[in-house]
C-alpha cells in the first residue's frame, strides 16, 4: 500500500510484455529518490497484465495508477496522453516497460529539472539472451548495471559501453560535447506537465516511429529548451520483437514531423484536446 506523497510522476508504457514490465517495476523499487508515483500507460494488454498490476498495487509503497484502453493496434500516443492527464504531480518522467532504471535514474531527473527545459536521456540496448537472463536479484542488487557483470554475461564490447561506466564528471563532460541532439526520447525523457499540456501532448495520428521526437519538436518550437542527460540517467533497454513496426507508419510520421518543423508548429489538433481520431 502506498505510503508517500509523490512530487514526481513516472509514466511507463506497456503492451502485453508482462515479463519485461515486472523487471522494469523491480528497478523502480530500488530508486534512491523515493517521492514518486507510477502511471502505467497500457495500450490494451490482456487481463494477465491487469491482474498483475492490481496485485502489485497492494504491495508497492509507491502509488501505482493503471491507465488502460481497448486494444486497437499500436495506439501508444493516445494512451500516453491519457496517462499524462492521470499524473498528479507537476513534473513527469517518461520511459517504457522494457527499460530498467538504474538506482539514481529518478534522482538525476529530479535534480536536473529546471523551468523552461525538458531533459533528454538515452538507453543502452541489451541483446535478447541477456535481457531474458537478467533476474530479479540482478536488478535488486544493481549488478546488472555494472559493465564488467554485463560483459561476463554476454554483452558485446563496443565504444558505446562508455555510457555505462562514466562517473559523475565524465558523464557531464560527455553530455556537454556529444553531437547527439537532445530530443524528446520516449524511453528516457522528462518535463513539466504544464509544458506538455501546452503543446497538447502527443499527436494521436502518429503510431510507431518518431512520435516522441515530434512532441519534442513542438516543445522546442514553443520556447522550451532541451538538456542532455544521456550519460547520467542510465536505463537498460531489454530486447524484444517489434511486430508493430511497419514502413507505412514510419513514412506517415515523417511527413507529420516535416510539417511540424516547416510550419514551426507549437501544438497539434490531434492531441489531448481533439484527439482520439
Amino acid at each position: 500500500m502506498a505510503t508517500i506523497t509523490p512530487i514526481l510522476s513516472v509514466v511507463i508504457s506497456t503492451y502485453n510484455a508482462l515479463e519485461w514490465l515486472q523487471k522494469t517495476l523491480w528497478s523502480y523499487e530500488q530508486q534512491l529518490f523515493r517521492e514518486f508515483e507510477i502511471i502505467i500507460a497500457d495500450d490494451g494488454s490482456s487481463h494477465e497484465t491487469a491482474d498483475f498490476i492490481k496485485d502489485y498495487q497492494k504491495k508497492s509503497t509507491r502509488p501505482i495508477i493503471h491507465v488502460w484502453h481497448q486494444d486497437d493496434g499500436f495506439q501508444k500516443s493516445t494512451i500516453l496522453n491519457k496517462a499524462l492527464l492521470a499524473c498528479t504531480t507537476e513534473y513527469v518522467v517518461m520511459s517504457d516497460g522494457d527499460c530498467l532504471a538504474r538506482e539514481d535514474f529518478l534522482q538525476v531527473h529530479h535534480e536536473r529539472r529546471k523551468p523552461g527545459y525538458f531533459l533528454s536521456g538515452g538507453y543502452y540496448k541489451l541483446p535478447m539472451e541477456l535481457s531474458q537472463n537478467i533476474s530479479k536479484e540482478d536488478i535488486l542488487t544493481q549488478r546488472c548495471f555494472e559493465l564488467e557483470w554485463l560483459k561476463e554475461n554476454g554483452l558485446p564490447v563496443s565504444a558505446k559501453t562508455q555510457k555505462l561506466s562514466s562517473g559523475f564528471f565524465l558523464a557531464g563532460f560527455l553530455e556537454a560535447v556529444t553531437p547527439t541532439n537532445a530530443s524528446w526520447n520516449g524511453h528516457n525523457s522528462s518535463g513539466w506537465k504544464s509544458d506538455l499540456i501546452a503543446v497538447n501532448g502527443f499527436d494521436e495520428r502518429m503510431q510507431y516511429g518518431g512520435q516522441d521526437r515530434e512532441l519534442g519538436e513542438r516543445l522546442i518550437n514553443n520556447g522550451i529548451k532541451s538538456k542532455q542527460i544521456r550519460y547520467s540517467a542510465i536505463c537498460l533497454h531489454l530486447d524484444h520483437a517489434r511486430g508493430y513496426k511497419n514502413q507505412e507508419s514510419i513514412d506517415k510520421n515523417k511527413e507529420i514531423r516535416k510539417v511540424t518543423r516547416k510550419e514551426n508548429r507549437t501544438t497539434t489538433s490531434y492531441g489531448i484536446k481533439g484527439g482520439s481520431i
